[in-house]
């Protein structure tokens, strides 16, 4: 077992050993979860703990506000805590256990308390007290040690989302809001970044990450480290992120301040009817949104602002009960001028759902006519933690390569996997990292192959027309006022012309000889585009052979034959 898994194992037995039997399992996560924010903590402030009291006792009566000598006493922290207590010591006083602890709690510094209250800490902690199992709690969490040099930054991300995964399958709750496997991500960022290194490189540089959905923080964090690592350790990378959920909101938060983020770039709420970067641009966003989410909640909030020619949703809005492309539309709203980059992973409905005119199409429409839509990358299946489903990686960008412009690159990536030892929740397949190189080395090639295609724009486009047929009567047409033939709306047709055809040839080739008597009514053109994916990869499987079939037939007749025999017997 690698070292995350050990440390979130030795978590979910904790959780299991003192809280059976005084909390029901749903809440096991509620108590678990910011013991192991305080554990983590303690351990970054191992070693400076003393020098911060000493610094504190000096100038507390001195200053009207000693915070900035504490921190500075952290030696370059941007939390600090000005209690004698911490977990390890809290253990020698079992007798005033749950006192010394609120005086543990109350001596963090202003962020960090912030960040604590939205676990609601002190019923946690009053129930825990109240059972004789707030002491156990502290000690067993001593046992563990969570300090940066032993468990990395990525890690610890890691360990919280394997413990809300399974937090999540114990409640029934979704995973899939919180969790996004980490070789997904990686993937995300890779294909980010994959042909734009060259304006990053030097001193002085400063780079914006924003994720509106951003759970524990793990894609602006994967990308922050992908960026020190692999292209430019002096470029200052800020990172910005939106969570709904309170949980997870305080992980996030805790996780970039340990890491000496700005906490404040971390807000609560949601990114639709509460958007805390409200005029705010950013350089580069990610984002896994929930599959299939109602926005029914928020309904009236977004239909105002789909009312106005400059609010987020002006294009067009997808049903009420799916709002995965209002996340889309809200951080396209959010690209530099200059220039952007948006990873997001939707499930298949955004690529084809809604006809020419809906809401969905126009989506498309929009984004396709103004040559945003780079790449779209087909992933395996069952890698997620509460899905099977199929899901792709959208790349949009106001920044195109010159090689890319009026293009858009599909890329089928559905068996660049491996079968996982031991499924997790629905996630039975995970990307090595060599596949990761290789899809990501498909996307620069941009080259037409057995997983690629390249088409331009307007492939994807098509004018759905309105096929008439005349009414008739006792075997003839009936006429409007004008003259005209009056259309039997029952008979009334569909087709789907490409773009690319010219209209009037395509309904003498492909209508004309079947119903001589139609006509398009051009009034009612529509313009549509949808990408059906399945049909640019489709490999044509040959029928089996009868000799084939029936020799199949009489192998399982000669099985059951001998199955009925013992049986019988």
């Amino acid at each position: 077992m690698n070292n995350f898994q050990d440390k979130a194992n030795f978590i979910w037995q904790v959780a299991d050993d003192i809280l059976r039997g005084t909390f029901k399992q749903h809440e096991y996560g509620d108590v678990i979860l910011p013991f192991v924010v305080l554990r983590r903590l303690d351990c970054v402030l191992n070693g400076k703990k003393d020098d911060v009291i000493k610094t504190y006792e000096k100038f507390k009566d001195k200053l009207p506000d000693p915070s900035a000598v504490c921190l500075q006493a952290t030696g370059g922290l941007r939390f600090y805590n000005t209690s004698r207590y911490d977990l390890q010591r809290l253990t020698q006083d079992a007798s005033n256990i749950e006192a010394n602890f609120y005086n543990y709690i109350s001596g963090f510094s202003k962020n960090v308390r912030e960040i604590i209250d939205n676990f609601a800490i002190e019923k946690i902690v009053s129930k825990l007290a109240k059972n004789d199992l707030l002491f156990m709690m502290v000690d067993k969490f001593t046992e563990i040690d969570l300090h940066p040099d032993l468990v990395k930054n990525h890690e610890m991300g890691e360990i919280f989302e394997e413990l809300l995964r399974r937090f999540s399958e114990m409640s029934n709750e979704t995973a899939g809001e919180h969790y996004t496997p980490r070789e997904v991500i990686r993937l995300m960022v890779n294909l980010l970044f994959a042909e734009h290194k060259e304006g990053l490189q030097g001193k002085g540089i400063v780079r914006s990450v924003y994720d509106p959905t951003c759970g524990t923080g793990g894609m602006v964090t994967t990308t922050r480290d992908h960026i020190h690592k692999n292209i430019n350790p002096d470029l200052e990378v800020i990172m910005f992120g939106q969570e709904l959920n309170e949980q997870t909101y305080a992980i996030a938060k805790s996780d970039v301040l340990m890491t000496g983020g700005e906490p404040d770039n971390i807000q609560l709420g949601t990114s639709f009817s509460q958007d805390q970067f409200k005029g705010k641009r950013f350089d580069f966003m990610l984002a896994n949104p929930p599959f299939g989410v109602s926005w029914k909640k928020e309904e009236k909030f977004i239909q105002n602002e789909a009312d106005d020619p400059n609010g987020r949703f002006h294009v067009g809005l997808p049903r009420v009960s799916d709002g995965a492309m209002l996340f889309l539309l809200h951080m396209i709203s959010k690209m530099e001028p200059t220039g952007s980059r948006i990873a997001i992973i939707h499930n298949g409905s955004p690529l084809f759902t809604g006809d020419a005119g809906s809401g969905e199409s126009n989506i498309r429409k929009w984004i396709i006519e103004n040559d945003w839509l780079e790449a779209i990358v087909a992933l395996p299946t069952e890698l997620f933690f509460n899905t099977g489903i199929a899901t792709y990686i959208w790349i949009v960008s106001n920044r195109k390569p010159s090689r890319r412009r009026g293009k858009i690159q599909l890329i089928n990536a559905v068996d660049f996997f491996q079968k996982m030892r031991k499924s997790l929740g629905s996630k039975r397949n995970y990307i090595t990292d060599e596949q990761i190189q290789q899809i990501t080395e498909i996307f620069t090639g941009f080259e037409d192959g057995e997983y690629c295609k390249v088409y331009d724009n307007e492939h994807f486009g098509y004018t759905k027309v309105t096929v008439e047929r005349p009414e008739m009567k006792n075997g003839k047409v009936v006429k409007d006022k004008t003259g005209h033939p009056k259309p039997d709306t029952s008979l009334r047709d569909y087709e789907k012309i490409p773009l690319k055809d010219d209209i009037d040839a395509y309904f003498k080739r492909e209508v004309m000889p079947h119903v001589p008597d139609a006509w398009m009514d051009r009034s009612k053109d529509k313009i549509g585009y949808e990408i059906n994916f399945t049909k640019y990869f489709y490999k044509y499987k040959p029928l089996r052979s009868l000799d084939e079939i029936k020799a199949d037939i009489l192998t399982l007749e000669g099985e059951t034959d001998g199955l009925l025999k013992e049986i019988l017997a």
